[in-house]
């Protein structure tokens, strides 16, 4: 992998992992449009560059957290389904979903126009946005945690199904986007996780190849803070609608590449 490669696909990682867009569905763009072979240290650095992105979450958030002991127990709550879903799954997920250029198209798609929908029924006051994270309860989190579990398919996005569910459920825009850069560590942790240890000793990683690595991990971690940075501050003066459309923009891209 060339340095122009590892920077874009770094970036790309660190600037879409938070945003409700599906990271994936743009790490598989990229590849396409840079022409990057997937070989076993490109699914290997697709991997390991996630840890730079909720390591910026950690930087930002890493002390609300630990203040708040119920909140950790609404993540842990969260997390449950998908780490089911997921371990059940997981093989089809690899071999099947991800390999579904039609199918990734297809879920972008349709979250597109869930956003628009969503974004719709709150200018008509038919979903009205006045929770914050304070009002969280076990309940919430699972069903939160239901939503998340959705992202299993790829192109759902995993930011998109939580902040997407948080609205239906009458949370404010900024703590729906807050609750999914949270609930992004331990999901991405124990995914990337689970990764490693079920491909690593498959993988011969050369001395050049650790410092791309880890080149990839501090570029993702300095785009991904900004993201979120950036992110929140648009969500408390704009609707989520641009994200809709965006999404439906790729998933037409995505369809022209397959034709």
């Amino acid at each position: 992998m060339s340095f122009w490669h590892l920077f874009v696909f770094a970036f790309v990682e660190g600037l879409t992992e938070f945003l409700p867009v599906s990271s994936t569905a743009h790490l598989i763009l990229t590849a396409k449009v840079l022409n990057i072979s997937q070989t076993d240290f490109v699914k290997l650095f697709e991997v390991v560059i996630q840890f730079g992105a909720i390591m910026a979450v950690l930087v930002l958030y890493a002390k609300l957290v630990l203040k708040n002991k119920k909140l950790i127990l609404y993540l842990s709550v969260s997390l449950l389904p998908t780490v089911l879903v997921g371990f059940l799954l997981y093989s089809v997920i690899k071999t099947v979903f991800f390999e579904s250029l039609g199918l990734i198209a297809l879920t972008l798609f349709l979250g597109g126009l869930g956003f628009l929908a969503v974004e719709q029924l709150v200018s008509a006051e038919k979903i009205k946005l006045t929770k914050s994270l304070s009002r969280l309860t076990v309940k919430t989190a699972l069903l939160i945690g239901l939503f998340q579990a959705l992202a299993v398919v790829p192109g759902v996005s995993r930011a998109g199904a939580v902040i997407l569910g948080m609205l239906i459920l009458g949370y404010n825009r900024k703590s729906s986007v807050e609750y999914s850069f949270l609930l992004s560590v331990p999901t991405i942790a124990l995914a990337s996780s689970y990764d490693l240890y079920k491909t690593l000793s498959l993988i011969t990683v050369e001395s050049g190849q650790v410092l791309q690595l880890l080149l990839g991990v501090l570029l993702s971690f300095i785009s991904a803070y900004l993201v979120i940075k950036l992110f929140l501050s648009f969500v408390q003066k704009h609707s989520l609608r641009l994200f809709g459309v965006y999404r439906i923009i790729i998933a037409v891209i995505l369809w022209l590449l397959l034709i």
